[in-house]
């Protein structure tokens, strides 16, 4: 199954690396990645692969808003089912 997880945030030192950990922590793999800055605000959008994750996606979730809770940080991670129904038009 793949999700998207999304970062938003001040710009601050070492936020790819937390949030790459953190999904490496539970063998999640990163497919896509984008990034960028804009005016000091840091975005971050992932497309991730949960195959080898055997975390629960309710304690996953928690694990990822409690990283960015700690840095100042929205993270949030969706379904990539439910993000596509969320966003078609």
């Amino acid at each position: 199954m793949k999700a998207i997880v999304t970062v938003v945030g001040k710009d601050q030192v070492g936020i790819i690396a937390g949030v790459c950990n953190t999904l490496a922590d539970e063998n999640i793999n990163v497919l896509d990645i984008s990034q960028t800055i804009m005016q000091g605000y840091f975005t971050m959008m992932m497309v991730v692969d949960l195959s080898a994750c055997a975390t629960p996606f309710d304690r996953l979730s928690a694990k990822l808003s409690a990283f960015g809770e700690g840095r100042g940080l929205s993270v949030r991670i969706q379904r990539e089912d439910i993000f596509d129904a969320m966003h078609k038009i």
